[in-house]
């Protein structure tokens, strides 16, 4: 026992004496050969018994891990945080979490953090030491850990390369003034990036390991200026801007953008990502939110994986911790693999540690309390039951809402669900604008910078109000002048925190793109349908009822895509049995039980099979129905064309392999890919196809103008061809029209039954009513000079009269004139006022297409008004299987507006 006094041998030699014999100290000559011979005796110390509160106990060790389970795959990370005790060269390994035990075997080396260990079937590598009495008290089991463990570091994850000293949480290691008083200096590592010796000295020295990833970063140097993780003057670095003020004793330093982020980014993204960095760093406004509107195939994804990163490697203030630790990225459902691909594409596994709140992952606390997660991904609607959960630990610092226009009102629950984290960055992703309704873009403004718009109400009377009515068709000229005067202020207040790019940025990047919007005539036995509908009791009913009103535009959007859609509906969207009882006697039989009457499915057989018999593309086909997605399915089978499907009934699981699985396959194996817009419509990326067809038309253009980005995307090489289905006269050529005014109404007909009461009595009459004239209503109402001949800006005039010399036809062609005597003024102020109503904000943009009359195509034999339609319209159109179905005796395409980027 230490301590115990001397106690004599029971036995003696004989010729001992009171005292035992001094003992001999045992002598080498080898050994001390060599050893000076005025080496001075070592002076006599107490030798006290050690405490174990003084000293410790090599015997007993306790070290805070992380553990994975074995694997041989090349990209590792770890499952979770753990406990080990060490205890007579026995070792055991509980879960941080539970304090379960998970391993045990024999451990006799000592150990250092970043020491790699064996044990019960799982990799365990040593993070930090624990105090005995932290252990013995159990600290370290109660998830908010405890009281700081005495003497322990940060770790270093293999998948992280050294940076220089004094980045992040660690001081600058090896100061001068300690160097000369003599003194070691403490290293103190960063959490996240290199390894420091913290263990007892007793241990021995740590042991240099290789990186894993190549070193981007500066190497280190004894230096008094602020030295950048990565280098500012190497070609093409981006540098964030840098705060204009700094803590009192402290400096600022460079916050460089990782190269190996750095060299994929395009112009626009990089500008992207300056711009979302300055927003949440509070340079920008009095918030630390932003919104990204971004049109789709951007790269809003590179961008936010930029910027995440860049926070949480880098602080612009020297010598202090990142900018954020944990992150929460909110996404629908079907994107939460889609953004977990693109964080292992572009960091790999071994920089960052990414949890995917799914069905296979409960354990919020590996994210919130363990160290091996920094971001977390998770869906709309499970946020709301892992809420309470994100509140406990070191809590999120920045909050990413992908698709972020679907947080429409206040009283959202995911959005009061992330309000609740109390996180004062957020950043909203959303591919299409959010001036359509400016009620939800008030809640999206006030959700990134709360307050910064003042109050709802104050918001509603001086913008909301005023902006709505300019935009009506009947806006007067006091209407127009302070509408547009208030968006003017509206826009120049919130671009300070909203940047938006439309897709030309990609015109250097990607293939051409050329976009039809197609007006099929209806078939004999579709417009009798309609009419019939509009003919009964219940429309007259309907112009009075908001309820009715609604339920009869669902009766007519089928109408317009089929009349045999309303035969057996029984899904809970569609309209309820009393009505349909009502409606059905009125449509003949043989309409209702087969197909043939849709004039769209006409276009659509007669395309599909131009591109499959003619090129060796494939096809996309998008509807917002899943009985018309039947349809079109039945028709596919008919044909024998291969195709794959993702609706509202496919697994989220599975979604993505059946994109990827379409990508990779030929057109023999896959031709056709049906897609629900609202199921699988955002996030998707179907280049593997170069055609889209929107088989019918949304209240909201956001899910069409998503829809229609699924092709045009980073790795398409062929041009796209985008067609847009639209039932001439019907009510889909009306829903079309408010798309692009933007009358705020639309999104709320059907997301709100109360707000379709906006709807005067007169506008629901036009609105349901189906004109079959001949010409075409929208080209009409845009007051075009044109002639449905291909140029909007440039008036056709008949130059076979009159008898001007070519030089006056020459001149006259230019300028679009013509002999006084042969004006029609009424027909000319018709025209003039109509182009008046046109130049509205939006509605100008179907200026942008060239305007076509297909009857042209058809009648024309020659030339017509001096002007050679048939290769303007071949020209514009650009689509050679097209022109083939425009041509088509019988073909049912009455009207088309195309438009082509290049």
């Amino acid at each position: 026992m230490i301590g115990k006094p001397f106690r004599a041998p029971a036995f003696v030699r004989p010729d001992s004496h009171d005292e035992p014999p001094t003992k001999k100290r045992r002598t080498s000559s080898n050994t001390f050969a060599t050893l000076p011979t005025d080496r001075k005796p070592l002076a006599t110390v107490p030798n006290p018994a050690p405490s174990s509160l003084s000293l410790p106990d090599l015997n007993e060790q306790y070290y805070t891990v992380l553990y994975r389970k074995y694997t041989t795959k090349k990209n590792k990370t770890w499952d979770g945080d753990g406990v080990l005790s060490v205890v007579k060269g026995h070792a055991v390994l509980a879960d941080s979490d539970t304090g379960k035990e998970i391993g045990r075997g024999a451990c006799n080396r000592p150990l250092l953090p970043g020491s790699a260990l064996s044990l019960g079937g799982k990799e365990v590598e040593i993070d930090g030491v624990i105090e005995k009495a932290d252990f013995m008290a159990g600290r370290m089991f109660l998830g908010k850990g405890g009281a700081a463990p005495v003497e322990q570091s940060k770790r270093a994850e293999v998948r992280y390369t050294p940076i220089p000293e004094g980045k992040g949480k660690a001081k600058q290691t090896e100061p001068v003034a300690d160097l000369k008083a003599g003194r070691m200096a403490r290293k103190e590592a960063d959490e996240n990036n290199f390894v420091a010796d913290s263990a007892p000295q007793t241990i021995g020295p740590k042991h240099f390991k290789n990186p894993l990833l190549s070193s981007t970063v500066l190497p280190k140097i004894v230096s008094s200026v602020p030295q950048p993780r990565h280098d500012p003057t190497q070609p093409n670095a981006l540098v964030m801007k840098r705060p204009t003020s700094c803590p009192k004793g402290k400096q600022i330093v460079d916050v460089v953008v990782d190269p190996v982020l750095g060299k994929h980014l395009r112009d626009h993204q990089r500008e992207g990502v300056q711009f979302l960095y300055e927003c949440v760093m509070g340079m920008r406004c009095q918030g630390e939110g932003a919104i990204m509107a971004d049109e789709m195939g951007l790269g809003k994804t590179l961008q936010t994986i930029t910027l995440l990163w860049t926070l949480m490697k880098q602080n612009p203030i020297y010598e202090s911790a990142p900018v954020i630790t944990k992150a929460l990225i909110v996404c629908p459902a079907g994107l939460v693999d889609n953004w977990r691909r693109e964080f292992r594409k572009w960091l790999g596994n071994e920089r960052i540690g990414v949890f995917v709140a799914d069905g296979k992952k409960k354990r919020i606390t590996n994210f919130t309390m363990g160290k091996a997660y920094n971001v977390m991904i998770v869906g709309y609607e499970m946020l709301r039951t892992v809420q309470e959960e994100l509140k406990k630990g070191r809590g999120v610092d920045i909050v990413i809402a992908d698709e972020g226009h679907r947080l429409k009102t206040a009283n959202n629950k995911s959005m009061l669900a992330i309000q609740s984290l109390n996180t004062e960055r957020r950043i909203i992703l959303s591919g299409t604008p959010l001036q359509n309704d400016l009620g939800e873009f008030f809640t999206a403004i006030d959700f990134v910078n709360p307050g910064l718009l003042g109050k709802r109400a104050a918001f509603k009377r001086e913008f909301e109000g005023p902006i709505v009515r300019s935009r009506q068709p009947d806006a007067g000229e006091t209407d127009l002048e302070k509408g547009e005067a208030r968006w003017k202020e509206l826009v120049s207040l919130t671009s300070q925190f909203i940047i938006r790019r439309t897709a030309e940025v990609l015109t250097k990047y990607l293939p051409p793109k050329t976009e039809h919007i197609v007006f099929c005539k209806p078939t004999v036995a579709q417009a009798s349908a309609y009419r019939a509908i509009l003919s009964s009791p219940i429309f007259a009913v309907a112009l009075g009822n908001t309820d009715m009103a609604l339920q009869l535009i669902n009766v007519l959007k089928k109408v317009c895509n089929s009349p045999s859609l309303l035969k057996s509906s029984k899904d809970a969207e569609d309209t309820p049995s009393e009505m349909l009882q009502t409606l059905l006697p009125l449509i003949p039989p043989t309409v209702l039980s087969s197909h043939a009457s849709s004039t769209k499915l006409r276009v659509l057989d007669s395309l599909v099979h131009k591109i499959y018999t003619t090129t060796e593309e494939k096809i996309v086909i998008v509807s917002n129905y899943t009985k018309t997605l039947d349809m079109i399915e039945r028709l596919l089978v008919s044909l024998s064309y291969s195709y794959l499907r993702l609706d509202g009934s496919t697994p989220a699981s599975k979604r993505q392999a059946l994109v990827e699985k379409f990508n990779r396959s030929s057109k023999t194996n896959f031709f056709a890919f049906l897609l629900s817009a609202k199921s699988g419509g955002v996030g998707l990326n179907l280049i593997g196809a170069s055609r889209i067809v929107l088989f019918d038309i949304d209240w909201n253009p956001a899910t069409d103008l998503q829809a229609m980005a699924r092709i045009h995307r980073d790795g398409q090489k062929r041009p796209c061809k985008v067609y847009r289905f639209l039932v001439q006269g019907g009510l889909d050529e009306k829903i079309y029209q408010r798309q692009i005014m933007k009358m705020g109404l639309a999104n709320a007909v059907v997301d709100n039954k109360a707000s379709a009461s906006n709807f005067s009595k007169e506008e629901l009459r036009d609105l349901f009513r189906l004109d079959e004239r001949e010409g075409c209503q929208t080209h009409d109402l845009l007051g075009c000079l044109c002639e449905g001949k291909g140029a909007p800006d440039l008036p056709v005039v008949d130059l076979t009269q009159g008898g001007q010399s070519d030089e006056e036809d020459d001149d006259q062609r230019y300028l679009g004139l013509q002999k006084a005597s042969r004006v029609d003024m009424d027909e000319q102020e018709t025209r003039l006022d109509n182009r008046r109503k046109a130049k509205q904000p939006k509605l100008g943009m179907l200026m942008e297409y060239k305007h076509f009359d297909t009857k042209y195509l058809r009648e024309v034999k020659e030339e017509t008004d001096g002007l050679d339609v048939v290769d303007e319209m071949a020209l514009a159109v650009d689509d050679d299987v097209f022109l083939d179905v425009l041509r088509e005796e019988g073909s049912r395409v009455g009207f088309l507006l195309t438009k082509s980027t290049s």
